[in-house]
């Protein structure tokens, strides 16, 4: 067994302990034994409701948002050349929270505005950046400050509907429900697939654009594919629950310090090990009192952020 199927497994093998432990836990707390026979038996009764209805949904939507973000950050540091890149430094998760802002006051469907904000904050950073990579976390600070400030005015008229907006931009992930897994789902197929299918040439275009030219690497058609993809399937999972910063930019560095820089195993590593950070930081934000978990991923995620940035200073 290979170093990296070890990991792999030690990781799969953590997060059905997590899963486990996160299933049992809450205000009423299950007993291991009755929680792995309600998950294969639905009876009806008031544990099989607690288990299959609200806490089994809540521990699935964070381990594929986690992963699915986790996988985004790696895909958008390889395309743009960047370790500082991930959905919430490029505005990405900062147009979506807009657009779903938007959709949460009007009281029309959030997916649709989310994802349309996500790709507006896209092209608003690519415009601003003009396609150099050496710019676009600047660009990305500048879409994040126009669009912030457009969730701003959105809270001003928000009326009674404020209370809503501003719990939602805070990213939590209580309340999950069946919806909501089908819609992190869909997300985590969406960038999983092309970014499976595309980690060769990601690793061609890490060596430069030119060694990836002569690859038979169709760069521009790779970046376009990836970004909409990508793009999209942020903005499903920040359409359920909100923005949940950093896990897109911790995750990647950690798994790549472990793993190499090949990204077939970086996407698979960085997605079990996203699943895993998610579902521990969800399950501290429940155990503190069902803190918003992007909150927490903020105060941890912040202060790594700032390490990397000095690192490459």
């Amino acid at each position: 067994m290979t170093s990296c199927v070890k990991k792999k497994f030690f990781l799969l093998t953590l997060l059905i302990l997590i899963s486990l432990f996160r299933i049992t836990f809450g205000e009423w707390k299950i007993p291991l034994s009755e929680v792995i026979y309600f998950l294969f038996h639905a009876d009806g009764s008031p544990q099989s409701i607690i288990i299959r209805s609200v806490r089994l949904p809540r521990l699935l939507c964070s381990v594929g948002t986690g992963g699915l973000l986790s996988v985004a950050g790696v895909v958008l540091q390889a395309l743009l050349a960047n370790p500082l890149a991930e959905p919430y430094t490029l505005g990405i998760a900062s147009g979506a929270a807009f657009g779903a802002s938007l959709a949460i006051m009007s009281e029309i469907f959030v997916a649709p505005l989310s994802f349309a904000g996500a790709l507006l904050a896209l092209l608003m950073t690519g415009l601003i950046s003009r396609g150099g990579n050496e710019k676009i976390i600047l660009a990305g600070v500048i879409s994040n400050s126009i669009l912030s400030a457009g969730v701003t005015f959105i809270k001003s008229i928000a009326g009674d509907k404020i209370g809503a907006v501003v719990l939602w931009l805070m990213g939590s992930i209580s309340g999950a429900g069946v919806r909501d897994f089908y819609s992190v789902f869909a997300g985590a197929v969406l960038i999983l697939t092309p970014a499976i299918l595309f980690a060769p040439a990601l690793d061609a275009m890490a060596l430069g654009r030119e060694r990836a030219a002569v690859l038979g690497v169709n760069e521009r058609l790779t970046r376009m594919i990836l970004l909409i993809t990508t793009s999209t399937g942020v903005a499903l999972a920040v359409s359920s629950f909100g923005i949940i910063g950093f896990v897109g930019l911790v995750v990647p560095h950690i798994s790549r310090a472990l793993t190499g820089a090949g990204h077939r195993n970086l996407i698979f590593h960085s997605f079990l090990m996203g699943a895993c950070v998610l579902s521990i930081a969800d399950g501290a934000a429940q155990y503190l009192g069902e803190l918003p978990v992007g909150v927490l991923t903020a105060l941890t995620g912040g202060p790594f952020f700032c390490w990397i940035l000095s690192k490459r200073h």
